[in-house]
């Protein structure tokens, strides 16, 4: 029989709990159903033994060993900089992480990697809001703000927090097929799969943390409606404003433009449809542009391939 998979979660004083017990619920999960267990799970740090997480609760862990398949290292906000300057931790990711099968981060443990010089010329994800400060600390990589999480070479990265869970899914994913990772998601409960290019900052959740509440209910309704006129017109009478109220206030809100904001959303619902394989025409359709010539100059104007690229990219890691 061949031996688990060795997991290493790096923890220290102030990690994100769930970017550590995210992970390792879907590496348990994954055990479940099998004779014997297909992972085995550790939560290492520089000393051992007890580590408090970011809320107080208490993470049991072990000294860093030297062989692992797997090494993902936790973010955090409090603890962050404590674990960066630690010449110890450094010499260990040095030492342990070219040799794993791959290695990665959730949140911001990509800078604990990236402080050691492991993300050099790597593409990489964080959590959206030190997007900017990773790239401007470590300009030797490349951070894509809009993704879930990067698979660059054996380099696994995730964006913010519960994007760890998505990650590890993927990991499941490459290991033991789609079917068993489909089955650990409707397990969780989780509404869906999330694939990795989803941006972790969506516009409708933008608009539900920075918009009046009146403005989140027309965009829920927008989204449930892409195929129908979503003109100037159409919105203010549905938001109860005169055209040129409406349209000022939604640029106060959102800052984009009506226009431009309808075609973000028609864009983000056509790529998580293209990954399932439905024709160009079917897509243009159901998110209300009507032409594949017309889905294609947007798509590419907004994300930089063609739709058809795109699809060939995506569509097998989507069920």
């Amino acid at each position: 029989m061949p031996k688990p998979h060795r997991i290493a979660l790096l923890a220290y004083e102030g990690c994100q709990l769930l970017d550590v017990t995210g992970p390792a619920a879907v590496f348990g999960a994954a055990n479940e159903g099998h004779e014997r267990p297909v992972y085995d799970v550790e939560i290492v740090s520089p000393d051992g033994g007890p580590v408090t997480s970011n809320c107080g609760v208490a993470l049991m862990s072990r000294r860093f060993g030297e062989r692992y398949d797997t090494l993902l290292v936790a973010g955090g906000s409090r603890g962050l900089r404590a674990v960066m300057a630690r010449e110890d931790v450094r010499r260990w990711l040095l030492r342990v992480a070219p040799r794993t099968r791959r290695f990665g981060s959730v949140c911001t443990g990509a800078f604990v990697l990236a402080a050691a010089g492991l993300l050099d010329g790597k593409r990489v994800a964080t959590h959206w809001a030190s997007c900017q400060r990773l790239a401007e600390k470590f300009p030797a990589l490349t951070v894509d703000a809009d993704a879930l999480y990067v698979v660059d070479g054996k380099v696994w990265t995730s964006a913010g927090v519960t994007t760890g869970i998505d990650m590890a899914l993927a990991l499941v994913e490459a290991d033991l097929g789609a079917a068993t990772a489909n089955l650990i998601a409707r397990h969780f409960v989780l509404y869906a799969r999330r694939p990795g290019y989803q941006s972790q900052f969506s516009p409708l959740l933008q608009i539900q943390t920075e918009a009046d509440a009146p403005f989140a209910r027309l965009i829920e309704w927008m989204q449930a409606h892409l195929d129908e006129p979503l003109d100037v017109p159409a919105l203010a009478a549905r938001a109860g404003l005169s055209e040129r109220s409406f349209y000022r206030k939604f640029v106060e809100a959102t800052g984009k433009t009506p226009a431009h904001f309808v075609e973000a959303l028609r864009l983000d619902a056509a790529r998580t449809l293209l990954a399932k394989g439905l024709p160009l025409k079917t897509i243009a359709d159901r998110v209300g542009l009507r032409s594949s010539a017309r889905l294609g100059q947007a798509f590419e104007r907004r994300f930089g391939m063609a739709p058809s690229l795109f699809r060939e990219m995506h569509a097998a890691s989507v069920t």
